[in-house]
């Protein structure tokens, strides 16, 4: 029988959700509030203490560390640059965007090195993603993408046959695929745990059960009690939406994942994917999956993309109709996997900002900050947003402070039932999309992409 929530499979493989840190036990003074225990709020902690180490940092959980999507992802340490290089090469020119992407493949060495250090054991292999692409409109976009890839240093694609595809990882129907190898596999629960207690033993002090309720200016408001602080920085990505005033400002995206039962070693054999990189395709509703240390596939993708007034999930709990047509799908890519239980099945929220893009932002005057907005590409953004935030706080001048995505600032999304009515536009579009893709007949991209695009605000 498939598990259904119970927040993810990541957090049920190490025995289930930890029992949280005790709450906030009543007002109290610090240089630093954190507000959120995820991967930006725990990366943050972690320089700056690594930084400065006498500073006084309190971090505020409303469950508890890695509850959000640091321990619900798809496992993918990647070296994405969220919303694209081209946004930044329009507003700070070429060398600003080649600076983003370097510092983004720099940050997935720099994660795999902290967590040697720290002694975490997050079953991280530098695999590198691999991309396939299963018809012939996909197979067109798939050449494009590399061909506008090869004119940016530092992105390291290498488009692939059918054969050499197969023989990274055999997905059924492959016509191509593209790799690069700025990419490694990871756990995410035993990541963020980890991360969770080198803070500590820096001497953070996490308080979890703690549900905040309003940031401002010097203060972080909870029912347990406040925290004064020099600077508070929110760091609550898909639940951002919960915070008074900020209900407008990221959306809450659902994504979905689904992880097999062990497979036999004939499947594997079938299959290959030796190498351990992170899968995905160029389909518009796309997927993505890896293989897990125990040889699963853990697999996701876009189920119920948005819930009305940006309601989140309980406790990952996913809708019967989004486990069936991930399973179809993963077993699409692998029939040799077709008679494989799906053991658990689990979402997760991740923030999306109205123009797509990721931002980290830092006022002095008033002391807030906040970093987010990674849209599915947070498992190395964090590290990076985490380190510059701690330069910004301590007013260093650095190449971190120095990138484009620092100060960014998006407009607020619309609201209800705006939101939800352009969300489902977008995504109803897209998935008319593959559809159409799917038969085959034509190798170009469908006119229904063009209109989701339109309607997200993609071009």
């Amino acid at each position: 029988m498939t598990v259904n929530g119970e927040v993810s499979f990541w957090w049920r493989s190490l025995g289930g959700p930890p029992t949280p840190r005790p709450a906030l036990p009543g007002s109290t003074d610090a240089d630093v509030c954190i507000v959120g225990a995820g991967y930006t709020g725990l990366w943050t902690a972690y320089y700056l203490k690594r930084l400065q180490p006498d500073l006084r940092i309190v971090v505020l959980e409303q469950r508890f560390a890695g509850f959000g999507a640091s321990g619900r992802n798809g496992g993918w340490l990647t070296n994405s640059v969220t919303g694209g290089r081209a946004r930044y090469a329009t507003t700070h020119g070429r060398d600003a965007a080649k600076a983003q992407q370097r510092a983004l493949n720099a940050t997935v060495d720099e994660v795999i090195a902290v967590t040697a250090a720290e002694g975490i054991d997050a079953d991280i292999v530098k695999g590198g993603e691999l991309t396939v692409a299963r018809t012939p409109a996909q197979l067109e976009r798939l050449r494009a993408f590399v061909a506008a890839e090869a004119e940016w240093p530092a992105t390291d694609l290498e488009l692939l046959d059918a054969d050499a595809t197969a023989a990274r990882v055999a997905v059924d129907g492959s016509l191509a695929g593209a790799w690069h190898p700025h990419c490694a596999r990871i756990h995410p629960a035993k990541l963020v745990r980890g991360l969770a207690d080198a803070v500590e033993r820096l001497g953070v002090v996490i308080r979890e059960d703690t549900h905040v309720r309003d940031i401002v200016p010097g203060r972080a408001e909870t029912a347990h009690g406040t925290v004064r602080a020099t600077h508070v920085l929110r760091a609550t990505e898909g639940f951002t939406a919960d915070l008074r005033g900020e209900h407008r400002t990221w959306l809450p995206m659902n994504s979905s994942m689904i992880a097999t039962k062990p497979l036999p070693a004939a499947a594997w054999d079938s299959i290959g994917w030796d190498g351990r990189a992170t899968l995905g395709d160029m389909a518009h509703v796309y997927m993505y999956a890896q293989r897990t240390a125990d040889d699963r596939i853990a697999f996701g993708g876009r189920g119920v993309p948005y819930r009305y007034g940006s309601r989140v999930d309980t406790d990952g709990t996913t809708q019967d109709r989004t486990i069936a047509a991930l399973t179809s799908l993963l077993r699409g890519f692998f029939p040799a996997a077709a008679d494989v239980p799906i053991d658990h099945a689990w979402s997760g929220v991740l923030g999306v900002p109205r123009d797509w893009s990721a931002t980290v932002v830092h006022d002095p005057a008033t002391g807030l900050g906040w970093a987010g907005g990674y849209v599915g590409t947070g498992v190395t953004a964090t590290n990076l947003a985490g380190r510059t935030l701690a330069d910004l706080v301590l007013g260093r001048d650095t190449e971190l402070t120095r990138l484009p995505w620092v100060g960014h600032r998006a407009k607020n999304w619309e609201v209800e039932p705006l939101r939800w009515t352009a969300v489902q536009a977008i995504y109803g579009a897209y998935r008319a999309a593959d559809r159409a893709e799917a038969s085959g007949s034509s190798s170009r991209t469908s006119g229904f992409a063009r209109v989701a695009d339109a309607i997200a605000g993609e071009h």
